[in-house]
């Protein structure tokens, strides 16, 4: 008698309370975080292109800092195993250094640039739809939108401005994680490299009239999120 009570219970249990199920075709994903862009910044030295002095290198590389933002994923799931992804992001601020340069004035912070990254991917779910637990691996490409560069205080009093820098399409790869807590709600983790390639120009009249130098910049940056996520 208690053991057929017992598995009655356990049999309405299984009934009332459903699996956390994963990820399965026509589920919408949107998942929001910290996001940590941190460039590897290997660039070449910093050459002379225009004006009187056109052609001297001026030795010495340019670094970028990092930056934290809110980070969202939109995902579509095409099949129980394979999803379309964007990656989006609020502006991400990079402060650009000069470090060993020839001209002694150039060394230090240059200015500050932001960016947006919106990169679409393709992902793969290797694991049974029904685990709660769902790792990824995904490839894709970036598209890299540099704006509102500007020379800092210290490198405008010695004479430079005009500090530009061009957009940048590049591939990304990413691997990470969801952990389902209930049938919607996530929580996740990722990480990803993004091949980002830029060239920098910045003008200085004060040293010669036309004057400009330019420095290309893999940016080249690892990118990790952690976060939530509810699936529709």
């Amino acid at each position: 008698m208690h053991k057929s009570l017992l598995s009655a219970a356990a049999l309405a249990l299984a009934v009332v309370a459903p699996l956390a199920h994963a990820h399965t075709e026509g589920d919408i994903i949107l998942r929001a975080g910290a996001i940590t862009v941190n460039p590897k910044a290997d660039s070449s030295s910093v050459k002379v292109d225009q004006g009187p002095l056109a052609g001297a290198n001026l030795g010495g590389k340019a670094t970028m800092s990092s930056d934290t933002q809110l980070g969202l994923n939109f995902a579509y799931m095409i099949t129980d195993h394979v999803g379309i992804e964007l990656l989006a992001a609020t502006p991400f601020e990079h402060d650009v250094k000069l470090k060993g340069t020839a001209l002694s004035a150039a060394n230090g912070k240059l200015g500050s640039l932001k960016h947006l990254p919106p990169t679409l991917s393709v992902v793969y779910y290797p694991l049974d739809s029904k685990s709660v637990f769902q790792p990824y691996v995904g490839a894709g490409i970036n598209y890299t939108w540099i704006y509102d560069e500007h020379v800092g205080s210290s490198a405008s009093a010695a004479g430079f401005d005009n500090f530009k820098a061009k957009n940048s399409w590049g591939m990304a790869f990413q691997i990470g994680a969801d952990y389902m807590l209930t049938d919607n709600i996530l929580i996740n983790a990722q990480a990803r490299y993004i091949d980002i390639d830029t060239r920098a120009t910045v003008e200085n009249n004060a040293v010669a009239p036309g004057t400009r130098a330019k420095v290309n910049v893999d940016v080249d940056p690892f990118v990790y999120m952690v976060g939530v996520g509810y699936k529709f």
